[in-house]
């Protein structure tokens, strides 16, 4: 697969209301690790600073208690802990394996934004106080990445924009992030076009922060390094200098972020919430033996303009002010109103 990033994958955060046959051939268990630990040293964004000659030998001798290939990803959670692999994860069979990392818990937010976490929220669009349009994106996690796939995703989404765009009289907009968790960023980049305008949205920065990755959007289509992938069929015009709010929160995260970012350095924008996760890093997805792969880190994500954040802080604070029964109740909402109204 070695699949280049625009792949970001959803937060295994402590809040998620959370092969092959089997085999009990240690050479099974020797295959993958080998080729786990090939990857990680080859591609891996901080593996210069790992010390992989403590590290290896240890997993070793650790893996000769397992009597089958299952049971022995659990060391995974080793290497990547020794690793600092927080944005790291293997997916095998169904199941996902990553390292334990502290991070936010049910305490961070408030029972409002639980009750709508827990239910599952879908894509919305829709109008507030008759002027503002308001527009929820959370996380989208799948596996296809085929641009046919994306296009499918993101032209829906984008045409339910489009509707209020050109049947109401809007002020201004606000993009939600609040439920984006993570997942892969195309489509929901490509949904918000028209926001974004014919421009560079964001980048990768490698190791010494060089940009070594660039994305673009032009006429709809999204563009990665000079080669175009999914599209979505624009109509009418765009919104590139509408006033939009951005909602971020604590579990705003991996792709979620990168549709933050894609929003840095853009004019008429404000953010309003909390500092997000911070998983502002880079992925790809690399294929591993049995029919395992993993998201490997190898690069820092970046705003149109080449700047990195570790996390993405509002301009506004606003915490655990959440109101998703009466969006006008909602202290985010209201400080996105005020700023469209020009308050």
């Amino acid at each position: 697969m070695n699949k280049i990033i625009t792949i970001l994958f959803i937060l295994g955060f402590s809040l998620n209301l959370n092969a092959q046959k089997a085999t009990t051939s240690q050479d099974s268990i020797r295959i993958f690790y080998d080729k786990l630990f090939s990857v990680m040293k080859k591609g891996y964004l901080y593996k210069g600073s790992v010390n992989w000659k403590e590290i290896e030998p240890k997993v070793q001798e650790n893996l000769k208690q397992y009597s089958d290939f299952r049971s022995s990803l659990k060391e995974v959670a080793t290497v990547f802990e020794f690793a600092k692999a927080d944005h790291g994860k293997v997916y095998y069979n169904n199941a996902t394996f990553s390292g334990n990392f502290p991070g936010v818990t049910k305490d961070d937010f408030s029972k409002q934004w639980l009750k709508k976490y827990t239910a599952k929220p879908k894509f919305e669009v829709r109008v507030l106080d008759n002027s503002v349009g308001y527009i929820l994106i959370p996380g989208m996690l799948f596996e296809d990445f085929s641009a046919k796939n994306i296009h499918n995703l993101a032209q829906p989404m984008y045409d339910e924009i489009n509707k209020i765009k050109e049947s109401k009289d809007i002020k201004g907009w606000i993009i939600d992030l609040r439920m984006n968790t993570g997942g892969n960023c195309q489509p929901m980049i490509l949904a918000l076009y028209d926001f974004l305008g014919n421009a560079e949205v964001w980048g990768v920065l490698d190791g010494t922060k060089k940009k070594s990755s660039t994305v673009k959007l032009s006429d709809g289509n999204y563009i990665e390094n000079s080669k175009k992938g999914a599209y979505i069929n624009p109509k009418g015009a765009l919104l590139d200098k509408a006033k939009v709010g951005v909602i971020i929160n604590q579990a705003t995260g991996s792709s979620g972020e990168v549709v933050a970012l894609a929003f840095k350095g853009r004019e008429n924008t404000i953010f309003i919430g909390e500092k997000t996760n911070g998983k502002t890093t880079a992925n790809i997805v690399v294929d591993l033996p049995f029919k395992a792969y993993m998201t490997l880190t190898i690069g820092l994500d970046c705003d149109r303009n080449g700047k990195y954040y570790e996390q993405i802080i509002p301009d506004i604070v606003i915490a655990k002010e959440d109101n998703f029964d009466d969006l006008l109740l909602d202290k985010n909402i209201q400080e996105a109103v005020k700023f469209i109204e020009g308050k």
